[in-house]
Order: C-alpha cells, then structure tokens, then sequence
C-alpha cells in the first residue's frame, strides 16, 4: 500500500505524466494569454495608483500632470511590445533575453540579464500577492491584521497549482483572467457612455479629501524629477511582458507566430486598460497618497491611522456602479484575484529561465529536471520559497516593494534589444535578397528605439528609486551574477577532471579487498562471501579492538567456524574506530601504491526512518572518511532486516525531489553533465554495535 504522503501528494498534484506526453501540455492562445499576460494585466490595479501617488508628493495640482505620463507609458509600452515580437521570430527555442544577450553580446551580458530576471520574478510574486492582501484587507479586516500570513497561504496555494504543470495551472488562470478584463474593460465602456452621452458627474469615494503636499513651491529641476519618479513607478505596467518570449516553446505551433499574436493581444489590452483607468480616476477625482494617515485631509485635518485607503480599480466602480453595487462588487472580487494569480507570469517565467540556465551549467542541474507533471518542479519551489522570504521581510508592504520593482525587468529589456540590433547587423552582412534586407533594417529600426527608450528609462528608475530601496536590487543582481559564474566554474573544473585519458583504462596491478568485521554475524558472512566472490588478489578481515575481552570472543568464535579468511584486530588505546581502519588502510596504499584496496562494508537495510538513528552512525562517518582516500574502493553489502519488508514492491517515489535526469529536450548540453553522483543508495547505516 502507498504511504500517506504519497497520497497526499497524488491528491494535490495528480498523477504522474509521461515524457512522451509533454506534447499535450503545448498551450494554444487562448489559454497561453492568461498564463503568460496576467502580470501585465493585472498591473492596472497598482500600476496607475502607484503614479497618482508619486504625484500627490507635491499635491492635487500636479495630478493634471498624470494624462501626459500615462500617454509617455503607453508609448514605452507600445515600443517594448513591437520589439518583443521581432525577439519571438528570432529566438524562439525559449531562451529569451538571456538567449538574446547571451549570443549577441556574450555571456557577461547573459549572466547580467538572467540575474535581473531572476530578481524581478520573485519580486513579481512578491508585489502582486501583496497588492491582492491590499485589495481583499480593505474589505476584510481580519486579512488586513493578518496580511503576511495570508500573502504566504496564497503563495503556497499558487506553488501547488502550479506543480500540477502548465496545462493545468492554465485552465485554472484562465477564467479569472477574463473574468477581470472583461469586469474592467465593462467599467471603463460604462464610465466613459456616462461621462460622454448621459453627461454624468462621476465621484469617486475619496472626491471630498484635501492632499497635504510634502513639497511645496517646486521648480526646474524638482519638478522634473518628481515627474520622472511618477514615470518610473508607473512602468510597473510594463512587467512580465518579456515573459512570452521566454515562453515560446509552450505554445502549439507555429509557436513563433502564435507568441507573436498572443503579445500583440496582450499588448492592446494592457494599454487600454491603462488608460481607461487613469481616465476615469482623473473624472471621478481619486485621491491617493503614500502614506494616507498623514497626506489625506478631512474637512482640514488628516484622516488619521484608522483609515484605510481604496485601491485605485475599487474607487473608480464605486464612481462607475455605486458603492456596494453588484458590478463594484464584482471588480472588487476579480481585482482581488487576478492579483494573486498574476504571480503565475512569474512561475512559468522563473523555472524556465532557471532550466535553460542550468543546462547551461550556470545553476545546480536539478532545476533542469521535470517533475511528475512535466512541470520545472524544484524552480517552482525555489520561486516560491524566495518570493515568501521576501514577503516576510517586507511585511506585504507594496509600497516598500515596489521601489525594488521593475529595474531588473528594465536591465533585460535594453540589454535584448541592443543584441537584437547586432543580431539584425549580422543578418545584413550576408543577406542579398532586397525584400529581406527591408524587413531586417525595419526590425533592426524596431528593436534600436526599443533598446534606446527602455535604456533611458532604465536611467530614470535608477535615478528616482535608488534611495527608496532599488540599491538593494542593485546589490543583489551582482551577488547573483558571481553566483551563477562561481557554479559554472564548479561544473567545468569537474568536467575537465573527469575527462578520460590513457592511463584511466589500465588495469591496478592488484586488489586488495578487506572485510570491517564488529561482530559475528549473518551480515558479516554475507559480506565476506561477496568478498570472495570477486576473487581479489589478497583478502582479510579486520575489526578494531575496542575491547579486550569482546576481541578475544570475536576471535573464539571465528577459529571456531574455521572460516578461510585471516581476522586482523586494529588496536585502540583511545577506543577510537574510524582512525585506526583510516591508517591502516593508509598504510596498505602505500606499501602497494599501484594497487587498489576495496573496503567491503556490511549494511543494515531498515523499514523506518527511526531505525537508522538507532544503528551504526559510527560506521557511516568511516565510509564518509573512506571516500575521500584516493585508490580505496568502498562496497556496501546490504542485509534486509524484516521491517524493511514493508517497502518491498513500493515503486520508487515520485516528486520535485526525486532522482530523474532531464528531458533531452535541448541539443546543448554542459560537458561531463552526467559525469557526477547525483545521489546515494537508500537504506540503513553500516552494521555495527559499538555506537
């Protein structure tokens, strides 16, 4: 019978996939848009609010100034979008902006663009679980208290959704996803018949408070840079768009094609949404501020601490529908929920990135290996672990998140699109054909504005985010940069050793094979029968005198066995174990040091855990130390204990920690990739008595 764990995790997950079923976990666009795009969707609900708030720094006059930055946001987006789509023609085996920067423009530039994805991945779960605790904890007091522990419940919940693969994880996003577009798409068409046709006064909840300005009488150049810090939080719109490219090979093909037209989807929707929203939050007067206790004035005098502060989406329905309506309802329960789920952009985009980055040997090689959905199942926990880290530190704060928030994204951005351009560049130099040579140059034109712009715009988030918290980006993008070089200098140190030369296939002159004896008994007479079995050049069995008495017992009872094997006794003084056998075994290497000797050890195989604690631990640090003595072979000769029948016919486990190696599912592949032990045989401890 399985174990309960087993169980368990069969319920969460489902059942096990073949390999030969990852054809049917290809997504088609329909499904891949809300997978791919809920980060950029989903932006509409903090991004806007996050502009608004950067502006009420210098009062409610400078929110006119918010129209011209989201047209400046629309532009960008419009320009990243267009060069993302030639990226998805060019480099479609799913590599992304990694692939892009690391082929253009050299590893160096690769580990730097892979870093800063990385980073904005978990601060993608970060900041969208936490914006979702924002929107449900105005409503629900209890989450409000309780706002970590119910961004780490959700976090979990994503985590297992996901691990049940891609196709799965899809259909579930889906209908959210298109629940919230459709809700805010319908509010924005309501909104704008009611300002337009009926000629309406829309009123948002907050119309009737004062912003207290924390900078007054600004000019020149504190102007510019408060409006440059708006701009910058206000790109958060932009995030999760490079995540199709990375996603290439999911869709059904023509994969390039689709992934073309489900971004230009995307891309639309996300700028209408955006405007939408800015538009009617600027009719209904939304008022906002970064710290509302303070800023937000009633009838002269600041709201205080009991105040809770509305998302922007949940102010502008109640202007739209009223306050408690249905529809208001409605976009309050789907805003709430496509925020949570627009953290699955980051789960498909990060355990990706980490897969091809490890087949590259630049990340341990377990994130390499498909789990029982044929989903990357241990990035998916690493995303997931870092991500509720990081909410624990910040306490679900957005807004102290959101200054870390989309300068990696930024770095990726400007890095592809400047190896896009010496992609096309390459291109040119050996195409003749006219037609082609045009669609290259306008697509060289593409990605040149697109790398200009996002690397101006790079500047400005470094600029006005630095100082509130985007240095710590900027330090960890470095450390994980030195990270992922320090690994792949691991991986082809090992390779370089363990390729194989002449002398590796010469026979050793002899084997000297010895048996470690405790006591007399079943397991020690298997051992040294398999010892003789492999005919070595000498064999003998040697115990450690621990005990004067026990010694002279033990060589009692094996004269009178007659057994054919001479029985050593180590002395021990000091009533050690492990450095008697080590200097003994030393000394045998150096009399014969073309010889090999092969330490024979004999193992008990236990049926619970608990069992293992209680046999041999002395032992298994000796077989520890043994492993490191060059020439000595160290053999385990397993005994099966009777509880150990209980796990009989058990098929082997299954999950993100099981031993699988990697679908061969891409041509390149680290030299010596599977040259390393990638495991240990299961089972007990070695047999002895004398712990």
């Amino acid at each position: 019978m399985p174990k309960v764990s087993d169980l368990v995790k069969r319920a969460l997950l489902g059942r096990a996939l073949r390999s030969t079923q990852l054809h049917e976990q290809l997504l088609p666009k329909r499904i891949a848009l809300p997978i791919f795009a809920s980060d950029p969707l989903s932006s509409v609900a903090y991004a806007p609010q996050e502009l608004l708030m950067m502006l009420a720094i210098a009062g409610v006059s400078f929110y006119s100034f918010g129209p011209w930055i989201a047209v400046a946001i629309v532009l960008l987006m419009a320009v990243v979008v267009a060069s993302y789509r030639q990226n998805v023609y060019a480099y479609p085996s799913g590599g992304g902006d990694y692939e892009i920067a690391t082929v253009n423009l050299g590893p160096n530039a690769g580990l730097t663009v892979a870093s800063a994805l990385l980073v904005d991945y978990v601060l993608t779960v970060a900041v969208s679980v936490s914006s979702g605790v924002d929107n449900i904890g105005s409503a629900i007091p209890w989450i409000e208290h309780n706002r970590v522990a119910t961004a780490i419940a959700i976090i979990v919940l994503l985590t297992v959704i996901n691990l049940r693969g891609v196709r799965e994880s899809g259909m579930f996003f889906a209908i959210p996803t298109y629940a919230f577009v459709v809700g805010v798409l319908g509010m924005i068409v309501v909104g704008l018949f009611r300002l337009g046709v009926l000629g309406d006064e829309l009123t948002a909840p907050t119309a009737g408070l004062e912003i207290r300005a924390e900078q007054t009488d600004l000019a020149g150049f504190a102007v510019l840079f408060l409006l440059l810090r708006a701009f910058s939080s206000g790109c958060a719109a932009l995030t999760g768009v490079e995540a199709i490219s990375n996603g290439v090979p999911a869709f059904r093909k023509p994969k390039s094609r689709n992934a073309a037209t489900t971004l230009l989807m995307m891309g639309a929707i996300a700028v209408t949404m955006f405007c939408g929203v800015i538009a009617l939050a600027m009719e209904s007067r939304v008022r906002v501020a970064e710290v509302p206790a303070e800023q937000l004035l009633r009838d002269g005098r600041p709201v205080g601490d009991d105040y809770v502060q509305e998302p922007i989406l949940t102010q502008v329905a109640s202007a739209v529908f009223g306050d408690g309506s249905p529809p208001f309802l409605y976009i309050a329960a789907v805003t709430a929920l496509i925020l949570f789920l627009a953290a699955n952009t980051a789960y498909n985009g990060f355990p990706v990135l980490g897969s091809i980055l490890a087949r590259d040997g630049y990340l341990p090689r377990q994130l390499h290996t498909r789990g029982d959905r044929l989903a990357f199942s241990n990035g998916i926990i690493i995303l997931a672990t870092m991500a509720g880290l990081l909410v624990y530190a910040f306490q679900a704060e957005v807004t102290r998140l959101i200054q870390l928030y989309i300068v990696g994204v930024f770095v990726s951005f400007t890095l592809s699109q400047i190896g896009m351009v010496r992609h096309w560049n390459r291109r040119l130099t050996t195409e003749t054909d006219p037609a082609a040579r045009r669609h290259m140059q306008r697509s060289r034109a593409i990605n040149a504005i697109g790398g200009s712009t996002t690397g101006f715009v790079l500047v400005v988030v470094l600029i006005t985010k630095f100082t509130h918290g985007a240095y710590i980006v900027c330090i960890a993008m470095p450390l994980l940069f030195l990270l992922m070089r320090s690994i792949r200098r691991h991986y082809d140190r090992v390779a370089e050793e363990l390729v194989p030369s002449g002398e590796d296939v010469v026979l050793p002159a002899r084997n000297h094979a010895i048996v470690l004896v405790s006591k007399l008994h079943k397991p020690t007479l298997r051992a040294l029968a398999y010892a003789r079995a492999t005919r070595p050049s000498t064999l003998e069995a040697v115990t450690v005198g621990v005990d004067a008495a026990e010694s002279a017992r033990l060589r009692e009872e094996w004269e009178a066995l007659d057994l054919p094997v001479q029985l050593k006794t180590l002395d021990s003084p000091y009533r050690e174990i492990t450095r008697p056998v080590l200097e003994y075994v030393k000394s045998v290497r150096r009399r014969s040091p073309r010889d090999v000797v092969t330490v024979f050890l004999p193992e008990y195989v236990v049926g619970h855990w608990w069992e293992n604690l209680l046999h041999n631990q002395s032992a298994l640090r000796l077989k520890t130390r043994l492993l490191f003595l060059p020439g000595v072979m160290v053999t385990s000769v397993p005994w099966q204990l009777a509880s150990s029948d209980r796990l009989k016919g058990r098929p082997e486990p299954e999950g993100p920690g099981a031993v699988r190696r990697p679908l061969r599912e891409t041509p390149r592949a680290l030299p010596g990739q599977d040259g390393g032990r990638e495991g240990a045989p299961a089972g007990g401890g070695i047999v002895s008595d004398r712990d």
